[in-house]
């Protein structure tokens, strides 16, 4: 059976620091792209972070210079590093599979997340 499974979220101060985690079970990541999500409420999900299957490259669409994408193929499990927080952070983040090496979309993608939810408050 096919899941995505995200955790580590919760409720952390400006300036904070998180590591979000999602593991994948039911397929390899050699064959799927993973990207990361998130919806703020009463906004569209937007797209965080990619990365590709084959040679694992990363792309950053938001939260540039503050998170960092990785996997671990061997473990199932690509996380997102977010540091320097800010409130406007605050949203469900999703992780999200395309079998390819195209990253996810917003309204694309094979398989999503039940999603974790991130608050960025003091």
């Amino acid at each position: 059976q096919v899941q995505l499974v995200e955790s580590g979220g919760g409720l952390v101060q400006p300036g904070g620091s998180l590591r979000l985690s999602c593991a994948a079970s039911g397929f390899s990541l050699d064959l799927y792209s993973i990207g990361w999500f998130r919806q703020a409420p009463g906004k569209e999900r937007e797209v965080v972070s990619c990365i590709t299957t084959r040679d694992g490259s990363t792309y950053y669409v938001s939260m540039k210079g503050r998170i960092t994408i990785s996997r671990d193929v061997a473990k199932k499990m690509v996380y997102l590093q977010m540091n320097s927080l800010k409130p406007e952070d605050t949203a469900v983040y999703y992780c999200a599979a395309e079998r390819g090496s195209t990253c996810p979309g917003a309204r694309r993608a094979d398989y999503w997340g039940q999603g974790t939810q991130v608050t960025v408050s003091s």
